[in-house]
């Protein structure tokens, strides 16, 4: 089995939590090092791995075959294409650029250079949506009339993150949480013929979007996909209604929690919900109700990492590829759009 040495662009929150622990678990991949521009924590965690002081000096390290592009959404297109150009894969996390055109433009580089370009959408192996494409795939709904995907949390305050605060191209929480439910909504049922979006800004002092609701129209359903700060209690995040019946699912994945708390992939609670939080599926029986739980699978991570492998290793494709990370990218530009203009627009 070749070994693939990966390097991290930043060795934060992001770094430390849903990055090294799997590259580090994965027998096919080895932690190289990270860029650490201040704060040198990594060798606390990571003993063998080095601690590069600039971009340029990891870009020019032989050794490393992947570049885990970690950083704010601002960055990751510039950050991209110089990775592409110095020969190295590269997994960039979401949102997958600021634009559409850049997003175009690293996906046909990666293709001319022959190099992987994957993005890191984890959340399609949270526990809660493989539920929700579990029971999609039984086929036990019938026909999707309406589903209702959401990202919300009760959160007042601004981050003390300045980048997720500060107006620019890569800020607010359409390319934030947004992407997470719109590549989840484009999973389930690809891209919609038309979408109408409603974007705002709803928190004191915010001066970038933190709430968005975007309708997708297909031909014979309508997805909503949505997101905000201010949902104490939130409703079931997952709804489906089919022509047989429907499916109430909360987002409940603890991989997040438990990977901040310490815990690592291979533990035999990791990713696993508490059975409090299985979904409920109700059918329709000849006119009667007929309601169970349906237990969500663990989440995991990991499963993305190994397509990952297999994708750079055997030449498989990318476990998110860059055409996917494009398709997000069409919705969030078309969502700005049709907000802009109040209307009805296509992707």
């Amino acid at each position: 089995m070749p070994v693939i040495n990966a390097a991290l662009l930043s060795f934060g929150l992001s770094g430390r939590v849903f990055h090294a622990p799997f590259l580090n678990a994965h027998p096919g991949f080895n932690l190289a090092g990270a860029w650490e521009r201040s704060r040198k924590t990594l060798a606390a965690h990571y003993p063998a791995a080095t601690s590069y002081d600039s971009f340029e000096a990891l870009l020019a390290d032989p050794a490393i075959d992947l570049v885990v592009v970690n950083t704010p959404t601002a960055s990751h297109f510039d950050y991209t294409r110089r990775a592409l150009e110095h020969g190295k894969h590269v997994l960039t996390e979401k949102a997958f650029t600021t634009t559409a055109a850049e997003a175009m433009q690293v996906e046909a580089l990666a293709e001319k250079l022959g190099l992987k370009l994957a993005v890191f959408q984890n959340r399609r192996w949270d526990s809660d949506f493989l539920a929700v494409r579990g029971v999609l795939d039984d086929g036990v709904l019938g026909n999707i009339v309406e589903a209702n995907l959401g990202f919300c949390r009760f959160k007042a305050g601004l981050s003390p993150k300045t980048h997720k605060e500060d107006p620019g191209p890569g800020a607010g929480i359409v390319k934030d949480l947004g992407a997470h439910v719109i590549d989840q909504a484009l999973l389930l049922f690809g891209m919609p013929e038309q979408l109408f979006a409603d974007i705002g800004v709803t928190r004191p002092g915010s001066k970038v979007d933190d709430y968005f609701d975007i309708l997708l129209r297909y031909d014979e359903r309508r997805v909503h996909v949505r997101g905000g700060y201010y949902y104490r209690q939130a409703l079931p995040e997952y709804s489906l209604f089919g022509t047989r019946g429907s499916f109430m699912k909360s987002r409940s994945d603890v991989q997040e929690t438990q990977l901040d708390q310490g815990m690592r992939p291979g533990d035999p609670d990791y990713g696993r919900e508490p059975e409090s939080a299985a979904g409920s599926l109700y059918l329709d029986r000849n006119g009667d109700i007929e309601s169970r739980t349906v237990p969500s699978p663990p989440g995991n991570y990991l499963e993305f990492y190994e397509g990952l492998y297999r994708s750079i290793a055997l030449g498989a494709p990318e476990p998110v590829s860059a055409a996917d990370g494009v398709r997000v990218m069409r919705v969030i530009d078309a969502a700005f759009e049709s907000h802009r203009m109040g209307q009805l627009v296509r992707p």
